[in-house]
């Protein structure tokens, strides 16, 4: 009995998917459940299982565009696990008496070719005006991103705000309380970005229009906050959100995450856990950035931007002192936001993040 392979249901508003690489080739046996190939939508990569036992039949082509429920390839039930034998003992050698009249050996014919369906490798295309360029297809991610920056540019009315945090208070505490923290919360870690997500929280609370989006002619406020944490791939650039980060502590923030990381890096990312983010922060500090205008993740109406952490003399109390500086950035839609709260809002995060006992405290 053959079993077909069909496209799974991908997740909301997505209908079609790319071949992006089979893990087994026809003819290989494969298991139950045993993933066979990969579907590249929009969003994430999509692993495909094994429908059932036995042997993988002719498969769709790479690089082939899918709709949900069609046949990618089938599996044939009936077809066995290969079975190993043991290696035939070799035959005694003769050596024959050599004729008078020594024929012409007849080469073996040729086998005949058998039709294969043709393969498209994700492999580079030669360009023919100079074997010195190469060109890559663009990835459905990359189409999406590409498409998504544009929208954001031609609908928003982006602007950007700038301030800098003194990072000395953040990083004593964490030198301070880190081991206990990964003790307490089992190996949980401290980072800074735990510290500006709770700061993000706490200044949305004061400044809500950027937890706010524009919906036609209307404004919808949200009650909660679903934050956004964007990380760099190299298939390119993802946000994977923390739902209700309001409700989560900074151990939970640290896990959930170090977790989206992880698996955002190995395409196991969940499309339910790239969805309905209501604002985001984006690090470049952590590739060395230390100014940067970040763009807008439509529809939502902020983005907070990080950067490395520099010491810098600063002046406090007047004198000149070296302090950990990070320069911080807002992009914000101004069609929704006024200059006066976004800067008010950075500035709040500022606050926080500089004395973190405000979070603790809620002041």
């Amino acid at each position: 009995m053959t079993v077909e392979i069909r496209v799974p249901v991908l997740g909301e508003s997505l209908t079609t998917a790319i071949v992006a690489r089979w893990l087994k080739q026809p003819g290989d046996y494969v298991q139950h459940d045993e993933t066979i190939l990969e579907l590249e939508t929009d969003k994430v990569s999509v692993e495909v299982p094994a429908p059932t036992s036995g042997v993988l039949e002719a498969c769709v082509v790479v690089g082939t565009e899918v709709e949900i429920g069609s046949v990618l390839g089938a599996v044939d039930e009936a077809a066995s696990a290969p079975v190993r034998e043991a290696a035939p003992k070799p035959e005694p050698v003769i050596v024959a008496e050599p004729t008078p009249v020594p024929e012409k050996p007849v080469p073996p014919k040729s086998p005949e070719p058998v039709a294969v369906a043709a393969r498209t490798p994700a492999a580079e295309i030669p360009s023919s005006s100079d074997t010195r360029e190469r060109r890559v297809p663009l990835s459905r991610l990359r189409q999406t991103i590409a498409r998504n920056l544009k929208v954001a540019q031609n609908t928003a009315a982006i602007l950007t705000t700038f301030n800098e945090i003194d990072m000395s208070a953040a990083r004593e505490l964490r030198a301070e309380y880190r081991e206990a923290f990964e003790k307490k919360h089992d190996g949980a870690r401290l980072g800074f970005m735990s510290f500006f997500a709770q700061a993000v929280v706490g200044a949305l609370k004061d400044y809500p229009a950027l937890n706010a989006q524009i919906e036609g002619d209307e404004i919808v406020y949200r009650d909660f906050v679903n934050l956004g944490i964007a990380v760099g791939t190299e298939r390119g650039l993802v946000v994977p959100v923390l739902h209700d980060a309001d409700r989560m502590g900074f151990a939970e923030l640290e896990r959930r995450i170090a977790d989206y990381g992880k698996r955002a890096r190995t395409g196991g990312l969940k499309l339910e856990e790239l969805s309905h983010g209501t604002f985001s922060i984006t690090n470049g500090g952590i590739f060395g950035s230390l100014l940067s205008t970040p763009i807008l993740n439509t529809p939502q109406s902020g983005i907070l931007g990080m950067h490395a952490i520099q010491d810098r003399p600063v002046a406090r109390d007047g004198q000149v002192v070296i302090r950990p500086m990070m320069y911080v950035a807002l992009s914000y839609d101004h069609r929704l936001v006024d200059g006066r709260e976004a800067v008010s809002f950075l500035v709040r995060v500022k606050q926080l993040v500089e004395d973190p006992r405000r979070l603790l405290l809620d002041l």
